[in-house]
C-alpha cells in the first residue's frame, strides 16, 4: 500500500519530530509525507493557500482520507480494517490530509472520501501528525497479526 500524508506546515526538529521518524521507519508500508506550507502571514491567506496547494496535490485516482473534527472517531481495528478494505478493493493510492491551524475549507471535506476524527479534543498540529502515523503503523501490525496491538 501506498500512502501519502499531506500535512500543512514543517515539522521542526524534536520530540514529534523524532517520534515521527522511528514510526516512518517502522513501516513496511510505502509512506510519504509532502508538508505544505504557505508564504502569507495574514492567517485568512494562509488558511486559504493551504487549501489551494492540498487540492493542487490530491490526485484523482487516490483514496482521500481527512483527518476533520466533524470525521468519525473510530478504535484501532476499525481503522484497520479500513485500509484492509481499501488494499482489497484495489486502492494502491491512499493521501491523509491534516489541514493547518484553521482545519480544511468545504471543497477539500467533500472531495474526501472518508473523514476520521481523533475525537472531541484539539489537538497540537504535530501530535496529530504522529498520532494518524503512529494508526496507520498499528493497522500495518494489526493486518500482520502482530502483537503490537493489544485489546
Amino acid at each position: 500500500m501506498n500512502i501519502e500524508i499531506l500535512a500543512c506546515g514543517r515539522m521542526k526538529k524534536g520530540a514529534h519530530a523524532d517520534l515521527f521518524q522511528d514510526y516512518l521507519k517502522r513501516m513496511d508500508w510505502n509512506v510519504h509525507v509532502h508538508e505544505i506550507e504557505s508564504r502569507y502571514k495574514e492567517q485568512k491567506k494562509i488558511h486559504s493557500d493551504e487549501c489551494v496547494q492540498i487540492l493542487a496535490r490530491i490526485k484523482p485516482d487516490c483514496f482521500v482520507i481527512a483527518l476533520d473534527e466533524r470525521g468519525k472517531t473510530m478504535p484501532s481495528r476499525e481503522i484497520a480494517a479500513k485500509f484492509e478494505m481499501l488494499q482489497n478493493e484495489s486502492h494502491a493510492q491512499v493521501q491523509c490530509i491534516l489541514g493547518g491551524a484553521d482545519g480544511l475549507n468545504d471543497t477539500i471535506r467533500a472531495r474526501a472520501d472518508f473523514l476520521l476524527s481523533f475525537g472531541r479534543q484539539t489537538w497540537p498540529h504535530m501530535l496529530a501528525r504522529v498520532m494518524l502515523l503512529e494508526q496507520i503503523y498499528r493497522s500495518q501490525q494489526i493486518l500482520k497479526k502482530h502483537p503490537y496491538h493489544r485489546d
